[in-house]
């Protein structure tokens, strides 16, 4: 599918991985648990393992994200030799609030939304959420959130519910994600037009999201050159 940005009226956004910097998020909240148990793990080892059992938890019966991701330290601990206490299981699953934006993520963010509806489709809870939007100082018109739709992306259950709680047609749609496995494959599978933000340009590995084949409609490196590809071409 080639992208008409003309027709283009709703933005809808992943937010951890595109939006907040999900992966320096995780590594800081992993770093103080690995020392107090002297653990020493390369950060692109975690983020691969972390990527693996969150997506095999999430598969499973649907679980709010907080136990989603005490879930994950336990399996963490069992591969790399040790036994998370419940003071940091529990601190561990509230670090998302914690987590910063990108430093383009706003900027863009408040340019976009003066031509675009914007919504947000994450794999979080909705307390979670929260205290993101506020670092990310901005309100947007629709917050679909896993805790809401009883799954998680890749599931295409919360595609279906994005376009029909839009109120816009899936032409009418961009979806804009780091995961070319949570977000590019599944959106452009229900025909919606897809923007690949790789926030990984240049590293190796995949990070904390599993390898996909999907081919986006556009990439682009960052939140601020998607802005200015945008609504340059419509001005």
């Amino acid at each position: 599918m080639s992208l008409r940005r003309d027709r283009i009226r709703c933005l809808s956004f992943d937010c951890y991985g595109t939006l907040i910097d999900w992966e320096a998020g995780l590594l800081a909240s992993l770093k103080p648990v690995l020392a107090a148990h002297a653990i020493d793990c390369p950060a692109e080892r975690l983020l691969e393992l972390f990527g693996r059992f969150e997506t095999e938890i999430e598969r499973g019966k649907f679980r709010p994200y907080r136990e989603v991701l005490r879930a994950v330290l336990v399996s963490l601990g069992e591969v790399l030799g040790f036994h998370p206490r419940s003071g940091e299981l529990e601190t561990f699953a509230e670090a998302v609030k914690e987590w910063s934006p990108f430093p383009d993520s706003t900027p863009a963010l408040k340019a976009l939304s003066e031509r675009f509806e914007l919504i947000i489709l994450s794999n979080v809870d909705d307390e979670l959420f929260g205290p993101s939007q506020e670092k990310l100082g901005i309100r947007f018109d629709r917050v679909l959130t896993s805790q809401q739709l009883g799954s998680y992306k890749p599931d295409l259950q919360n595609f279906r519910i994005l376009i029909e709680k839009s109120g816009f047609e899936a032409r009418e749609m961009l979806h804009v994600a780091q995961s070319l496995f949570h977000d590019i494959g599944p959106a452009k599978s229900l025909g919606l037009s897809t923007v690949w933000v790789n926030r990984r340009a240049g590293r190796k590995g995949g990070g904390a999201t599993p390898a996909s084949e999907a081919v986006p409609d556009l990439t682009v490196p960052s939140m601020a050159s998607l802005a200015e590809n945008l609504l340059n071409d419509i001005a």
